[in-house]
């Protein structure tokens, strides 16, 4: 296909966002051969909740299984069909699973000279969306958190954090034992126990709280991290109340920082009223911590004239508020 012939057909499809009668139209563009169009036209499908597309949704995904490096490089076309699918509610279960087991290996060069040849695994995506997707799917709880546990060994971290996500939406005490066994056992990629982090405080905040602060003391400072980022963007007060025990008990200057850039992610007002007291009255490295923390929170422009009226008595913090509340837009 030309250049031209292929900015044609692609104005065409991204026209049928806005027309009255596209179905006929789409599903033609669904049997296009091109993966990038088909992927444009499965987005459409779903953005325009058109659910009489799916058996054409199906079908696509099933023709791009074969000779798959070559007819859809990249899960282009199944990475957009999968999710159009899930957005649809398709209640295929035995669709998602495939989905979810699914590897393409394509070839690439490796080494920062390009010196070596290798493969890389490009349906990533493509199982993420599929865990996410068997949440809604009509399977019995226990098998489809089976199918979820496996997704938590994936080798690829993007996999196990959806799996994580998914676990989450699937709430009940049997989802929130997983997640903390999870937690538990660890990750070699520190966002995966993050996610566990956020999704049991959705879960059960009574009964996650004290076992994330916990991490706080462990010696894994990335998992500390997430723990800090966790509670403090769960905009709960029993959350924060933890954080600002922690914060004044801890000794690792590491850890302290993450808590205070961690509560200018909350919503709660008394986080930024907190973070003001440590601008006032914490040592600079601390208070240069809280301004950073103002300064990227939703609270940056009801609190911008407060800071300025403290840094009237401690002049060498201007630089850091200059830079900061300078540098981050609303």
């Amino acid at each position: 296909m030309s250049k031209q012939a292929f900015d044609r057909k692609l104005d065409q499809i991204e026209a049928l966002r806005a027309d009255p009668s596209p179905v006929n139209a789409l599903r033609k563009a669904l049997a296009d051969r091109n993966n990038y169009l088909v992927a444009k036209a499965a987005a459409i499908a779903a953005g325009r909740a058109l659910d009489e597309l799916i058996p054409d949704l199906a079908a696509a995904f099933q023709r791009f299984l074969l000779n798959p490096v070559k007819s859809d490089p990249q899960c282009w076309a199944k990475n957009a069909i999968v999710k159009a699918l899930k957005d649809l509610d398709y209640p295929e279960p035995d669709f998602f699973v495939r989905g979810l087991c699914y590897r393409q290996r394509e070839p690439c060069w490796t080494g920062s000279d390009g010196g070596g040849r290798g493969y890389v695994d490009t349906a990533t995506t493509l199982r993420g969306e599929s865990a996410l997707a068997l949440v809604m799917c009509p399977l019995p709880r226990s098998g489809i958190l089976t199918h979820l546990v496996d997704a938590l060994g994936d080798p690829e971290k993007p996999v196990r954090v959806e799996a994580a996500r998914a676990i989450a939406q699937l709430a009940g005490p049997d989802s929130l034992l997983l997640l903390r066994l999870k937690a538990i056992c660890g990750d070699r990629e520190s966002e995966v126990v993050g996610q566990c982090f956020a999704g049991m405080l959705a879960i059960s905040p009574v009964d996650s709280i004290a076992f994330i602060a916990s991490f706080l003391d462990l010696p894994e400072e990335d998992a500390a991290i997430e723990a800090a980022a966790a509670l403090g963007e769960s905009n709960d007060p029993a959350a924060l109340q933890i954080l600002r025990e922690k914060w004044s008990a801890h000794k690792d200057p590491g850890i302290r920082r993450a808590i205070l850039l961690s509560l200018g992610g909350s919503r709660l007002q008394s986080a930024a009223e907190f973070l003001l007291t440590v601008v006032a009255d914490g040592p600079s490295e601390d208070a240069s911590h809280a301004i950073r923390a103002l300064a990227a929170g939703r609270f940056r422009d009801e609190f911008r004239t407060r800071v300025t009226l403290i840094l009237e008595a401690r002049a060498n913090l201007r630089p850091v508020f200059e830079r900061e509340f300078r540098s981050v837009t609303c």
